[in-house]
């Protein structure tokens, strides 16, 4: 799986952004798929995925402000990011493996070549 990440940028506090990752390969359905990020000096950082039986996870840190979102058909991923604050400044990642209910990054194989995301305040 190959997987393309695009749609960072530079926002103010309480903005909203979009990322997509397109994905190719075979047989996307049966991947866990989803974004982690990483500030500078801190680690890789756990933010959603949705898992091949449908189900979604988020970081308490993202939870009713980040949606993601996922089109087996078309081989992409979404993350809709809402209030955006400081902290979520970081290089966000998209990634899949072959896992269920994973929120480790060493669960995940395949990786994205990571958008930066920058929230001014």
């Amino acid at each position: 799986v190959q997987l393309q990440a695009s749609g960072g940028g530079l926002v103010q506090a309480g903005g909203s952004l979009a990322l997509s990752c397109a994905a190719s390969g075979r047989a996307f359905s049966i991947y866990a798929v989803g974004w982690f990020r990483q500030a500078p000096g801190k680690e890789r950082e756990f933010v959603a995925a949705t898992y091949s039986d449908g189900s979604i996870t988020y970081a308490d840190s993202v939870e009713g402000r980040f949606t993601i979102s996922r089109d087996n058909i078309k081989n992409t991923l979404s993350l809709q990011m809402n209030d955006l604050k400081p902290e979520d400044t970081a290089v966000y990642y998209c990634t899949a493996g072959r896992c269920s209910g994973c929120k480790d990054w060493r669960s995940y194989a395949y990786w994205g070549q990571g958008t930066q995301v920058t929230v001014s305040s």
